[in-house]
């Protein structure tokens, strides 16, 4: 089964899930149209490579599909953007 990613904002984050297995998760705090990426964990004994990635990059495209703009404190979030160039624009 293909990990999936969604919003949980009643936990503020969004999280990587294989089914109902929990795999990883991006905390994040919400400032009105800025969402603040504050930690980034991943499941490192799942077995499974490029967690991470995957989890940010659709956390990223959500934030650009509501017309948000992110502040990357997480040393990953920020790393991945500064990799992934289409992603520098959403930086507040």
């Amino acid at each position: 089964m293909e990990p999936t990613v969604k919003d949980a904002p009643e936990a503020n984050r969004y999280e990587i899930r294989d089914g109902e297995q929990l795999l990883g998760h991006a905390d994040y705090q919400r400032r009105g149209d800025t969402v603040v990426f504050t930690h980034t964990e991943v499941d490192q004994d799942s077995g499974r490579t490029g967690l991470g990635s995957t989890l940010v990059r659709a956390a990223l495209d959500d934030v650009r599909a509501r017309g948000e703009h992110v502040v990357p404190q997480c040393s990953f979030v920020r790393g991945y953007i500064e990799k992934h160039d289409e992603y520098a624009d959403l930086v507040a």
